[in-house]
Order: structure tokens, then C-alpha cells, then sequence
């Protein structure tokens, strides 16, 4: 390689500012560093576009869980489409509210398990996770733009893991060692897969997933995690004989030690904490010192060394005092934690979630990436694996999620959180948390907003910027790129609207000092004529509407919803993604409700009762800029019913759920057994684009109400 000295990187540097071209002897610099393999593909944007012209969209509170006091930090449960919520948690990083303890900006550890793209079915049993039907290239840049986004995202000292299969593996890294530098990546660790003993052909049946870690600086926080170890502590023996009677004893008292005589002397192994004594009713069973304090050994039992050789140990540090019993107990030694993580589990099923991460897996991660208190982020939450290890570690926490399924399970296991890793142990009553929607909204939220809120969330909405200014003695709210913007204070004494009259008023007083585009942001109730554009000699009025479907004028791009699975629960996690925002529009649903014997099981001998509830209508109210046949907004657009059996009136806790194909096959029935319902049930309809009905029953509704079936003995 070439030196290139202080006088030629002065020229070099110069001759690149007046954008002139380089001299060829020094044009071999261009390349210098860009040896490495890149992914190429049809479709792959510049990282600096995916950055800047990703929209974002403002987060709308929708429930509290705790008192959360105004511009406190609680942890946050994001329902929407990670990219654009990424591309506001980038702003909310460069204006300094993503802050973690040492002060530094940004998410301190990230973790994703994103769908894998493959078509695949992941899961367990006939319970699969997802099948994800974006591939090849597609996938690539679906996955590639968040990356980019969450490189934004992490703090300077942060590190990132992923988790991805051996499809698409290969490429992912490829695009990670782009994103991050190759230079960056630090480990590709071994994690288990779902557990599997029957083969696939003839090949290996695929037992493991990858995780690569990468880092954004090679000054990265990084803790070891240890790993206990098992070790051998020799006893000496004078002959074999006796050394197999000691060896009958352990074995019979000692709980899982491996012992074994090598060179007549006696090896004990052990395996896990093991208490110090072994059972004997003709010895003595003096008390030994530990650390200080005489201790007894417990009834018809003595400890195992003298007291010389407690102390030794005791110095060495192979003895602790278990904190449940006080009794002294061996210690294994301790290794630092490889690459091969198959020791864990890599699923779980605590949850009913299909593609469930083990706590054990995040415990791991969280421990190594982050200290107390730092903020850690998963934009492809799922059952909420990470901030319920996040919680139980100290950290604080941001998951994210498109799927209402997601969402829900999430809420459910943080408000039923225990204290152990895997769930067990105490209650845990979480740090205050909040659930939010992002670019699906809940426009009664919105209006109910005093109007200051109201019209700086109505300007983030449009993307614009919050810049009041004067125009002609009018006071504008904004800007949208370099023209003007207004939000309409349609709220003053009564609700006012925005006609022709007053574009004509508008236009009169500033017409000729705002160039020739101007935007009103306006409910879409208050706003008089049907037109989006209305055109005043050269300058076009543009109405942006609340709600608002179309954003083809602000970002030359088509509204796309965030559609919802509406298959089996095979495909929970479909590959998602949303351009834009839009208002909940509840859909239609009608339903009969009644008392039923049960179709199948014992039930059907025993008098058992079902409550019935047989869905006659459903339809969906979603705005779209292209037609939507009837077909297709009917029961074609249900995508899941989910039961709260028990409703306690503060927040939902589902009891079950059911996908649109398994209701259809019962001909539109959803049978809840009625012992275990409680005062109140609430059922909660999601359409295929996310939009929810909610309602609220008791058993009342259905008593006074019997099967036709059922009356007449059919």
C-alpha cells in the first residue's frame, strides 16, 4: 500500500471539495477500504434515502399501567410498523430524550428476532410461528431498512444482536457487515432451535439458529457472563477397598455428585450446588466454623471435611452460605460464557405465544449488553420476551410490534410477571409502562386533546415543522418543506369548518405572499367540500385531512394499512409493513348469543353448558383511496377474535384467542365454557387491517337464549 503524505491528503481533500476530478496516481484512494463484498440487488436503496425519506409518526398514548407523571420516563409498548416508529425514536434520540444513566444518547442494546422470509412454518406441533411470504431480495431490503434505522437508533457504545435462521442467514450478514462495518462484527453465537428428534430426508434435521453480535464503535460496553463450572476435588484413599465403601456412601448421600476411583484415589465431581454433609447415625456430628459462626450440621448428619480443610476452602472461595437454609454449600468455579449456547432452551411456551424466546437466551444477552438501568429495544417484540427480562434485570425498555396478537400477549405477561428467570418465583409488580399506536390511530383520543396538543401532534403527523410564524398579520403554525402550513382551530364555542368562503378569506389576506402551495390541516368532519386541492390563481390550497389515508402529495407514496394475519395461527407473524397512517374505523359486527350443549367432549353427556356467541355480520370500515369490493371487507377482512373471560373493566387480559380460518371452520361460532366465565366478558374483533371492535357481555346476554337445536332435542 502506498504512503500518501500530509501535503497530498491536503490536495486530494481540496480537489474533492471544488468537485473537481483526482489525478489518476491517486484515484486507487476511492477504492481504498471498499474491497469487501457487498450485496447487490434490484431495488436497493441509498442508505441516506431510507433515512431521510422514511416517514415517522408521533406515538398516541393509548393506556397507562401505573401512574406515570407528564415528561417522566416510563417504558414504552409500541403497537405499529417498526420502521416508521424507528424513524421517530431516531428524532426522539437527536433531541436528547433517549438518554441512558452514563449519559450517553441512544438505545444502549438491541435485540430483534425478525421473521426469517423463508415461507417456512416455525413452531411447534401443528402451532406454528409465522410463515413469512416476503422473499429473496424483497425480504432483504424489508429488513436491510430497519437495520439502517436501528444503526441510528443505538448508542455510540451500544451493541446489537440478531436472530436469524440458515435461510437468509448468510445474507444478513453480508448486509450487517454493510451497515455496521465488518470490522464491527464481534461474535456469531449457537443458540437451539425448537427441539425436533424425527429426521428431514436425507440431510440433517436443522436443530440451531445464529445470533450475530455487532457493535457500532469498537468502544462498546461489554460484560462477561459467567458461566459455574463443574470441578473435582480429589480424595485420597490408602487402598481401594475402603475407597469403595466411601464411594457407596457419597453416591448414596450426596445429591447429584459423580464419583469415580482413578489411581486409588477417590474423584468427586460435582454438578450442581451440593449441601456439604452425608447421612451417618454412628459418627459424630461436630459443628465446623463458617465464616465465623458455628454451625451444626442438620440431624443424624456430619460434614464431610474437617475443619482445616473447610478453612481452606473457605480462602479459596469454593464455599458460600446458601441464602435460603444457611447452610454452607460447595462452589462451582467459573468459566466465561462461549459462542455455543446450546445449554438453553432457545423457545419457550410460557405464553402460548408460538415463537416465544427463552428468558434464559435474553437473560444472557441483556446481562452482557447493557448495565442497570440502560434502555434496551426489540422492534420485533412478539410475546415480549425482552422487556419482561429487561424488567427483571433493571433495565429499562422499548418493544415494538405490528401484530394486535403481539401487543396484547405483551400487556398480559408484564402485569403477570414473577421474579425468576423462566417465570417463576414471586409476583412482580412491573415499573409503570404505557402502550401506544403509531400510524394507527384512535381519532377520539385525538380530538379530546387540548388543541395545543392537538396541533403538535397534527404537525407530526404531516411530518411538518413546528415554527409558528406571521403571514400578511396571520398566524401560521409551520412549514412542510419550504411552504407555509395552518392547522385550523376548528374547536372555538362550537365546531367551525373550513368552506370555500374561507379559502376565499384566506387566499385574499396572504394569497400573495405564500408562493404557490399552501396546507390546511383539518378534521375530516369540519371540513366542507370534498375536493383535496382547491385552486386560488396560482396558489393551491391542499386539505390534509384527520383522519387521512392518502399521503401521495406529502411523500409521493401510496398509503399502505398494516395488514394483519388472516390465516391460521400458523402465521401469527407475517412479514409487515405499513407507508403512512390511518384512524381506527371500528368494523361492523352483529352476533347472536345463546346457551348451547357442548359439540364435542364429555360435555356433550354430562349437561355441561356453552355460551355461544355466532357472528352473523362482520364488515370491515377501512378508508381506502382503491375500491374495496363487499367481498372482501366482509368475513374475508375478520383476522382474529380474542376473549377476556374475566374482565376485570381496567384492561384487557385475553383468555383465549381465535383465528378467522379456525372460527370459519366452526361455522362462525366462538363456544366459551360458561363455569368459567366470570361478571363481565370482553370480546375484541380485529379486521384485517388492525382496526378494532370491542364489547363488553355477561351471562346474561346469552341466558334467555337456547339453541334451536338444543329446544328441539335435535
Amino acid at each position: 500500500m502506498e504512503k500518501v503524505t500530509d501535503e497530498q491528503i491536503k490536495f486530494i481533500a481540496q480537489r474533492l471539495k471544488e468537485g473537481k476530478p483526482l489525478p489518476e496516481e491517486f484515484k486507487w484512494l476511492l477504492f481504498e477500504g471498499k474491497q469487501e463484498a457487498e450485496l447487490g440487488y434490484f431495488g436497493k436503496e441509498r442508505d441516506i434515502d431510507v433515512i431521510t425519506e422514511t416517514m415517522a409518526v408521533p406515538l398516541q398514548r393509548v393506556k397507562a399501567f401505573g401512574k406515570i407523571k407528564d415528561d417522566e420516563w416510563h417504558n414504552m409498548l409500541i403497537f405499529g410498523d417498526n420502521l416508521q416508529v424507528l424513524k421517530e425514536l431516531m428524532l426522539w434520540k437527536e433531541a436528547g430524550k433517549l438518554k441512558n444513566p452514563d449519559g450517553s444518547l441512544g438505545v444502549k442494546l438491541i435485540y430483534i428476532d425478525p421473521p426469517f422470509g423463508t415461507g417456512d412454518i416455525y413452531g411447534k406441533g401443528d402451532v406454528g410461528a409465522y410463515s413469512a411470504k416476503m422473499v429473496g431480495a424483497k425480504y432483504l431490503e424489508w429488513l436491510r431498512k430497519r437495520l439502517i434505522l436501528l444503526k441510528e437508533i443505538l448508542s455510540d457504545d451500544g451493541s446489537i444482536y440478531v436472530r436469524i435462521d440458515y435461510h437468509f442467514g448468510h445474507y444478513v450478514k453480508v448486509l450487517m457487515d454493510e451497515i455496521f462495518g465488518r470490522e464491527n462484527f464481534q461474535n456469531e453465537i449457537v443458540i437451539n432451535r425448537t427441539r425436533r428428534l424425527k429426521s428431514e430426508g436425507n440431510k440433517f434435521y436443522i436443530s440451531t439458529d445464529s445470533i450475530f453480535f455487532y457493535t457500532k464503535t469498537d468502544n462498546y460496553l461489554f460484560n462477561h457472563v459467567k458461566m459455574e463450572e463443574p470441578y473435582e476435588i480429589e480424595i485420597k484413599c490408602t487402598d481401594e477397598p475402603a475407597a469403595r465403601k466411601v464411594k457407596r456412601e457419597l453416591e448414596k448421600n450426596i445429591v447429584d455428585c459423580e464419583v469415580k476411583i482413578e489411581k486409588n484415589k477417590l474423584l468427586l465431581r460435582n454438578q450442581k450446588w451440593v449441601e456439604m454433609h452425608a447421612s451417618s447415625k454412628k459418627i459424630d456430628n461436630p459443628p465446623r466454623k463458617f465464616f465465623g459462626k458455628m454451625i451444626k450440621p442438620p440431624r443424624k448428619r456430619r460434614w464431610m471435611w474437617n475443619q482445616e480443610a473447610i478453612d481452606k476452602m473457605i480462602g479459596q472461595g469454593f464455599i458460600r452460605i446458601n441464602k435460603n437454609n444457611g447452610l454452607p454449600e460447595l462452589i462451582r468455579t467459573w468459566r466465561h460464557l462461549g459462542t455455543d449456547w446450546t445449554d438453553i432452551k432457545g423457545y419457550s411456551q410460557t405464553t402460548g405465544y408460538p415463537t416465544e424466546n427463552s428468558e434464559e437466551l435474553l437473560e444472557r444477552i441483556i446481562s452482557a449488553g447493557s448495565n442497570e438501568g440502560d434502555m434496551v429495544l426489540d422492534a420485533f417484540a412478539g410475546s415480549g420476551t425482552a422487556g419482561a427480562v429487561a424488567e427483571k434485570l433493571g433495565r429499562r425498555w422499548i418493544m415494538i410490534d405490528a401484530g394486535r396478537l403481539a401487543i396484547y400477549t405483551m400487556i398480559k405477561r408484564m402485569l403477570n410477571l414473577k421474579e425468576e428467570i423462566g417465570n417463576t418465583g414471586k409476583d412482580l409488580k412491573p415499573n409503570p409502562f404505557a402502550g401506544y399506536n403509531a400510524g394507527l390511530y384512535d381519532y377520539k383520543l385525538v380530538k379530546e386533546l387540548p388543541f395545543e396538543q392537538y396541533r403538535k401532534f397534527a404537525l407530526e403527523l404531516f411530518q411538518c415543522k413546528d415554527e409558528p410564524h406571521e403571514v400578511g398579520k396571520i398566524m401560521l403554525d409551520g412549514y412542510f418543506s419550504l411552504d407555509h402550513v395552518l392547522v385550523f382551530k376548528w374547536k372555538n364555542e362550537g365546531e367551525l369548518v373550513v368552506d370555500h368562503e374561507f379559502i376565499n378569506e384566506l387566499h385574499s389576506l396572504i394569497g400573495d405572499k405564500i408562493g404557490k402551495r399552501f396546507f390546511i390541516i383539518a378534521p375530516w368532519a369540519n371540513v366542507a367540500f370534498r375536493e383535496d386541492v382547491v385552486q386560488k390563481d396560482d396558489v393551491r390550497y391542499f386539505m390534509l385531512r384527520i383522519p387521512y389515508s392518502v399521503i401521495d402529495e406529502l411523500h409521493k407514496k401510496q398509503f399502505t394499512p398494516l395488514v394483519q394475519p388472516i390465516y391460521t395461527s400458523q402465521e401469527v407473524n407475517v412479514v409487515m409493513e405499513q407507508v403512512g397512517f390511518d384512524f381506527i374505523n371500528p368494523p361492523a359486527v352483529e352476533c347472536e348469543y345463546y346457551i348451547d350443549k357442548p359439540k364435542a367432549g364429555l360435555g356433550r353427556f354430562t349437561g355441561e353448558k356453552e355460551a355461544v356467541i355466532k357472528i352473523k355480520k362482520f364488515y370491515s370500515n377501512v378508508v381506502s383511496k382503491k375500491p374495496i369490493s363487499d367481498e372482501d371487507r366482509g368475513f374475508k377482512s375478520l383476522s382474529m377474535v380474542m376473549v377476556d373471560m374475566n374482565y376485570n373493566t381496567e384492561w384487557f387480559n385475553f383468555s383465549k384467542w381465535i383465528s378467522s380460518k379456525d372460527i370459519e371452520k366452526n361455522d362462525w361460532e366462538i363456544r366459551l365454557d360458561t363455569e368459567k366465565l366470570g361478571e363481565k366478558i370482553m370480546v375484541v374483533y380485529i379486521d384485517s387491517y388492525g382496526n378494532e371492535k370491542k364489547e363488553v357481555l355477561s351471562l346474561n346476554n346469552f341466558k334467555g337464549n337456547e339453541n334451536k337445536s338444543t329446544k328441539e332435542g335435535k
